[in-house]
């Protein structure tokens, strides 16, 4: 592991910011995590143009985005196949008087992710679920009640948890966005749901139109995903990942989810070259 703070190389056992800091007391900062292949980051501009927008949604001053975009592309470069995280928190002080943020760089190893997924659908009444809020569309540090849906799926033997609103409508995992393919078509929660615009649900539309499959985006009842003929979760981590339970439905990873996977490895392979 390696890490930067502010663009300066920090011992991992050094690595240290205030306990004073928003970041750490009030979870005020945004975050990206950006997947590198051979020492090459996949889409490195998108995701700092995103994190650029969230600091801007939370009136948080940031660094200056191309040297967010250069440290990425160097720690990319020595880290070969890792995750560069990103977290910019609000500093030690009142988020609303002008004061430096500080920004933290740090190359990981890959986890390890399952090859396919086990879902519990879970509500999850913190999630804005189609009405805008202050923080909508930002991809920020308060993760807490997204990780708690997370252990609670894993503590009942599930990989993971599915979010719904408070009407069953499925908007996303804690970490991942959800799909499902019916009469060979992909269907994804709309964005307008306050669902985060994901960099590989994006790719995963532009995969899929490049392969005449369908994209439909709506507000759907769980109801209509357990009908499904196949389901995926889609992340930076999982990239196209086949989901074959939600609850006690069993579901299976067929053709389409074996092609979208397909075709996202090799729209990564171009792209990075």
């Amino acid at each position: 592991m390696r890490v930067l703070i502010d663009g300066q190389p920090i011992p991992d056992d050094q690595a240290t910011i205030s306990v004073f800091d928003w970041g750490v007391q009030r979870g005020y900062g945004a975050f990206e995590l950006i997947r590198s292949y051979d020492g090459r980051p996949f889409r490195a501009s998108q995701h700092v143009q995103r994190l650029q927008r969230s600091l801007e949604i939370m009136h948080l001053v940031g660094p200056n985005m191309d040297d967010v975009e250069e440290w990425v592309r160097r720690q990319a470069s020595e880290g070969g196949d890792c995750f560069v995280r990103v977290l910019v928190t609000a500093g030690s002080r009142d988020p609303l008087a002008p004061s430096p943020s500080r920004t933290i760089v740090v190359w990981e190893e890959p986890p390890h992710a399952p090859e396919q997924y086990r879902l519990l659908p879970l509500p999850g009444p913190w999630h804005a679920g189609g009405v805008p809020s202050e923080l909508t569309g930002a991809k920020t540090l308060s993760y807490a009640p997204n990780m708690a849906a997370m252990l609670e799926a894993q503590r009942q033997g599930f990989d993971d948890a599915l979010l719904l609103n408070r009407d069953g409508i499925v908007l996303e995992g804690p970490t991942y966005t959800a799909g499902w393919i019916i009469d060979g078509a992909l269907e994804l929660p709309a964005l307008d749901l306050g669902i985060l615009a994901s960099i590989t649900r994006e790719a995963a539309i532009e995969v899929a139109t490049s392969l005449g499959i369908e994209t439909r985006e709506g507000a759907f009842p769980l109801e209509r995903m357990l009908g499904a003929d196949e389901a995926i979760a889609l992340s930076t981590v999982r990239e196209v990942a086949p989901v074959v339970a939600l609850g006690e439905h069993q579901l299976e990873s067929g053709p389409v989810t074996a092609k979208l996977a397909a075709g996202f490895a090799d729209l990564v392979a171009g792209e990075i070259g």
